[in-house]
């Protein structure tokens, strides 16, 4: 499975797991559905789940810090995943340059937020990063 989908996999999960907070459950709950993942997928998936997971707390403490007028509470569960997920590929993934994992954010925005979530994750990961 490429990179991009495997993305969008782990974008899912974590949504999930603003309405249910069980971990494991939600991860097997999730690849038990995945038809075309092979075990190195799933071990990905895995690995970058429980690893935002981990790291939850400094990812909203960044968010916080620099979504104007914004806090994690009133965000949208789309936007604050995607946020999540693209500042723990920029933080943490040494694999993933930083420019990828915003455009990626960007793009999922794009098909999963509302009208203004890929302009709201493009200007909170900028303010981050610069």
């Amino acid at each position: 499975m490429k990179r991009r989908s495997l993305r969008k996999h782990i974008f899912k999960i974590i949504f999930r797991l603003e309405f249910n907070e069980d971990i494991e459950e939600q991860i097997q709950l999730y690849v038990k559905e995945l038809n075309s993942a092979d075990e190195q997928d799933i071990e990905y998936i895995t690995r970058q789940v429980k690893g935002i997971i981990e790291q939850i707390q400094h990812l909203d403490q960044l968010i916080n810090k620099n979504a104007k007028k914004w806090t994690t509470n009133r965000m949208s569960k789309v936007d604050l995943s995607l946020l999540r997920l693209a500042l723990y590929e920029i933080y943490y993934d040494e694999d993933i340059p930083t420019n990828v994992a915003l455009n990626e954010a960007i793009e999922l925005a794009k098909l999963y937020g509302g009208a203004n979530s890929s302009s709201f994750i493009n200007g909170v990961i900028s303010k981050i990063i610069n």
